[in-house]
């Protein structure tokens, strides 16, 4: 019988409207008489009446839910990530509905979209796409966003809070640790070069290279299969088949800076696959330094992000601006990354 119970057979039970008994359901009975207000009870009670949480919170339009869009949970730091950003979300009484978009504009457009329609205010995105015009509707019918891995951009209508690293000092210090050790020719291993945060970390590469004198080789810099291709699903086969590309060079690099620890995972594979080993024959350094990380072999050295500051600051920022409690202009919180040196990493041994 519970589940067929509606509002209606309780007002009717009780002998009142339907309102009468919403405005019981959402607090509102301080005008209603004792008996009127016993009687809705009791009728609750006699029916077992569950009201649906949802539905309230449609009507209201103001559902303790935030919503999380990823790339794609395939790459554990997202997983670690989700699972940060829930625990200090339900820690603040919110829940989270995670969505993996694949970093597809129409995808994130369709999530946010169906969120909005439970009445979700407020969505953190971690795409880090160039551009944030297909939220611009949504935005301006009051919808929050907080950007993770995303400063803004100069052509941004679309004015969101953001929290991350500094990526292009995370890939400074990647490069300057290998250019320590004397490497010289340094490859760079990504998929499509075309988020913000890539293109903020091939800067700071390259920007670790031009202080060192040394020119800039095309050649050295792999993107990947095709543009907008980013290898969130595939990330260490696309490492690998970038290894192999790369080692394969008439003037091959002696180490790899690798855009996130899958596809460092993935070039391990392509450097075994050649005959070669890590770090004697190839030096590696990866970014975010995800639990795998520590346990591969030899131990990857990265780039580490503080992924829990980072989810509860993204947190915070959110629900400050669903309660109103931030009303300044956007701000972009960045953070400091921390180079891991563990055993991927060796001295360049010469010709």
């Amino acid at each position: 019988m519970n589940t067929k119970v509606t509002i209606g057979d309780v007002a009717k039970f009780a002998e009142v409207s339907t309102s009468t008994v919403s405005n019981y359901l959402n607090g509102r009975s301080k005008r209603m008489s004792a008996g009127t207000e016993q009687r809705v009870l009791d009728a609750i009670e006699q029916l077992n009446y569950k009201p649906n949480q949802m539905a309230r919170q449609l009507k209201t339009g103001h559902a303790k839910i935030i919503g999380l869009i990823v790339p794609s949970v395939a790459n554990p730091f997202y997983g670690v990530f989700a699972r940060e950003i829930e625990k200090t979300a339900l820690e603040h009484g919110y829940q989270v509905f995670l969505c993996n978009s694949e970093r597809n504009p129409e995808r994130e457009h369709g999530y946010a979209e169906k969120l909005w329609g439970y009445g979700v205010r407020g969505i953190i995105l971690g795409s880090s796409l160039t551009q944030f015009s297909h939220f611009d509707d949504l935005v301006d019918r009051g919808l929050h966003l907080v950007a993770f891995d995303r400063v803004s951009q100069e052509k941004d209508q679309t004015v969101v809070d953001s929290i991350g690293v500094d990526n292009v000092l995370a890939a400074r210090l990647a490069i300057k640790h290998l250019l320590s050790l004397g490497h010289r020719r340094i490859g760079f291993l990504s998929g499509s070069i075309s988020t913000v945060s890539r293109i903020d970390r091939l800067n700071g590469y390259l920007q670790a290279l031009d202080e060192a004198g040394i020119e800039k080789d095309d050649r050295l810099i792999w993107r990947g299969y095709e543009s907008g291709h980013f290898g969130d699903n595939n990330a260490v086969e696309m490492g690998r088949q970038g290894a192999h590309e790369l080692l394969t060079l008439a003037q091959a690099p002696t180490a790899l800076f690798a855009i996130n620890d899958m596809y460092a995972f993935g070039a391990y594979a392509g450097v075994h696959d050649l005959g070669m080993s890590v770090p004697n024959d190839i030096s590696i350094v990866g970014m975010d330094d995800i639990m795998l990380a520590e346990v591969v072999q030899p131990p990857l050295t990265t780039i580490r992000q503080p992924i829990k500051q980072i989810a509860q600051i993204a947190i915070e920022r959110l629900l400050g601006r669903l309660q109103q409690t931030i009303t300044n202009k956007q701000e972009h919180v960045v953070l400091a990354p921390r180079l891991v040196v563990r055993s991927s990493t060796n001295a360049f041994r010469g010709e």
